[in-house]
């Protein structure tokens, strides 16, 4: 079992040394990474060639998929660019508040969950980062900022995607967990529906400080100086901020249902805070920004323009917004929204996008069990395109400038393609290597890393259930996935420990949320939007620590309620 342990362990061990540890860039160590994960299934997991390459396969396609998303962020981050809405929409942030620290908390928190609820995928930080970056954010704060804003609402993102997907559907397919659910009573979708309360419960206590937190680490590792003397001054705007979003999110989850707190938080938080500072409360007696330009170090810069006079230098001139009103500028991104709404909340609408007619799939890859497919039309990026495309007769945008847009996202697709392509590949790998004929019975390399933590901490196991749904994330970079890989776990795990069933998985699906902080390819798409790609060694380094910060919190919430508060609850 040790030798298990140490096997399954060595792809995550190559990518924390090159990665985090060397600094090297993921388009180096994905590649390294994927052929461990390669030898490790074959020498010591008995994959065959076949399986080996479909699940890498697998990993491609899904790959593909989201390069699709980032895509169309990069689509639209230049048609706006060169169209000047930018300019136009950081003179509108300006008239409530140049300070960066209110823009953090309108932007990186309040408009990054609403994404995220709306649109999950990855989306949010492929939209906010560009904008921060339009408003003069050095890039890698605008990705810091996205990244950390809006980890509170991905357990909901997608319209309830992690949990109807990724908690309910998986736990329904299992004969051990449905019936297990159904002797107390209750199905599958109420079980479901009560985790996503429980985790709602997590967050709003833990999470309701993010918007300072995100504050704090801006002005930290941004300022002029190493001090939390900025962030302090607007802590009251913070966190009247956190607990403004916290009541209404937390209330749906517990009184509407799974797919909605995230977008009832953020809108009711959001109009609430505008409303307040518009009124004169809560702004800061005085204006934060960064250092000047010309002394921001090398990697705090990509190679997108920050865009304060307009477009960037690499966009070309960009169209006279002077006159551009500022909800003509947004609008685009208002239309995102509202045909993300639309295509996820309208049941005949989303079912209709999944049909096979807009599938790509590929059904038993190689003679395996395993098959693939990219749903290109449900999808954010087919979204984030035609809201570029109706970009352009809004704005007049010429045939020199859409070319322009078009040909600049390409270019920066490249270097995301590569890293993605592998990290995917690499944990489809891992994820079958429980799959295949003659697997060993101790389960994939996955499994076998969540059982061996599980065994070592025991009574204990409530304080790390969210590290293990934070370990699937960070593998997989999404909730959802972790969900499927772990969710089942979970629940087999509560019932061995005599644990709270709802509220050991409910921490999974905090956990699963969290480890998007430090999702390679989360991070990598992240990047690729501000033209950082390189920097995910820097961007995980600095997310561990609200990372550690909630997976504490949480673990020390949940043996609480095991043990004290709620032992009797199912």
């Amino acid at each position: 079992m040790v030798v298990d342990i140490a096997f399954a362990v060595l792809p995550l061990v190559v990518v924390a040394v090159l990665l985090v540890g060397r600094l090297w860039p993921a388009t180096r160590v994905m590649p390294i990474a994927w052929l461990t994960a390669l030898a490790v299934g074959f020498f010591a997991w008995n994959m065959s060639v076949d399986w080996l390459v479909a699940a890498s396969v697998v990993g491609v396609m899904t790959a593909l998929e989201i390069l699709w998303i980032v895509f169309g962020a990069l689509v639209l981050l230049y048609t706006l660019l060169h169209a000047g809405a930018f300019d136009r929409i950081n003179r509108g942030f300006a008239a409530i508040s140049e300070d960066r620290r209110v823009q953090i908390v309108l932007l990186g928190f309040f408009l990054a969950t609403f994404i995220e609820g709306a649109a999950g995928f990855g989306t949010p930080a492929a939209v906010v980062a560009p904008l921060l970056l339009g408003l003069g954010f050095p890039a890698l704060a605008a990705v810091i900022a996205a990244l950390i804003g809006h980890i509170i609402a991905v357990t909901y993102g997608a319209v309830g995607t992690p949990i109807i997907v990724g908690i309910q559907r998986p736990l329904a397919d299992v004969a051990f967990t449905r019936e297990l659910i159904q002797a107390e009573g209750m199905t599958v979708s109420q079980f479901a529906t009560e985790v996503a309360a429980w985790a709602a419960t997590y967050h709003a206590l833990v999470g309701f400080v993010m918007p300072l937190f995100a504050v704090g680490m801006v002005v930290y590792f941004f300022g002029e100086e190493r001090s939390l003397g900025p962030a302090w001054r607007v802590a009251p705007l913070c966190l009247f901020s956190g607990i403004a979003f916290a009541v209404p999110y937390w209330a749906s989850a517990w009184f509407l249902t799974a797919e909605f707190p995230a977008l009832i938080g953020s809108m009711v938080g959001g109009t609430i805070v505008v409303a307040a500072l518009r009124a004169g409360y809560f702004l800061p007696d005085d204006e934060w920004d960064f250092p000047p330009r010309e002394e921001w170090p090398d990697h705090w810069v990509g190679t997108i323009d920050s865009g304060e006079n307009g477009a960037g230098s690499e966009a070309g001139p960009a169209t006279n917004s002077q006159g551009m009103r500022l909800s003509k500028a947004w609008a685009p991104y208002v239309v995102l929204v509202g045909l993300l709404v639309v295509t996820r909340a309208i049941d005949p609408i989303a079912a209709f996008l999944q049909r096979s007619l807009f599938l790509i799939q590929w059904n038993g890859i190689l003679g395996t069990t395993l098959g693939g497919e990219i749903q290109w039309a449900f999808v954010p990026g087919t979204w984030l395109i035609i809201s570029a495309l109706i970009a352009i007769p809004l704005f007049g945008m010429g045939r020199t400038q859409i070319s322009a847009a078009w040909r600049e996202a390409g270019e920066k697709i490249v270097a995301p393609f590569i890293a993605l392509v592998f990290v995917i590949a690499m944990v489809q790998v891992m994820l079958q290597s429980g799959s295949h004929p003659g697997a060993p019975e101790a389960g994939s390399m996955i499994v076998v890393l969540a059982g061996a933590t599980a065994d070592l901490f025991g009574p204990a196991y409530p304080a790390i259930a969210a590290l293990i749904g934070a370990l699937g994330a960070a593998m997989a970079g999404s909730n959802t996935v972790s969900n499927i890989t772990f969710g089942a776990f979970q629940l087999e795990a509560a019932a061995q420990l005599g644990l709270p069933h709802q509220i050991i998985v409910g921490a999974q699906a905090v956990g699963g949320a969290i480890g998007n902080l430090v999702a390679i390819h989360n991070v990598v798409a992240a990047l690729a939007t501000v033209g950082l790609v390189g920097q995910e060694g820097r961007i995980i380094r600095l997310n561990l620590i609200p990372l550690i910060y909630y997976a504490i919190l949480v673990g020390l919430w949940a043996l609480l309620f095991s043990y004290v508060l709620f032992p009797n609850v199912f």
